[in-house]
């Protein structure tokens, strides 16, 4: 059975290279919570991917978004590590 977001449904068809996503669709795709999402992109080890700036602003809560295909990889090799210790 095969399920999809509205994250993915949204952006079928568009360049997941190129398409940026703002944190409630990050938080969709991964299924965890904010505060989370924050602490993983502290901790380099995890690899979860860093969000772009969409302003010059450097206050606190300035927009951000992060590239889809980033997000989606990072998914990726969560499962591919799943699957090894798995195995």
């Amino acid at each position: 059975m095969t399920t999809f977001s509205a994250a993915t449904t949204l952006h079928s068809g568009r360049d997941p290279q190129t398409t940026l996503i703002r944190i409630t669709e990050v938080m969709a795709i991964v299924g965890l919570a904010r505060p989370t999402i924050y602490k993983l992109m502290q901790q380099a080890e995890s690899g979860f991917p860093l969000p772009v700036k969409l302003s010059n602003s450097t206050a606190r809560g300035a927009p951000v978004a992060w590239v889809l295909s980033e997000v989606q990889a990072w998914t990726r090799s969560r499962i591919q590590a799943r699957d090894r210790v798995a195995a």
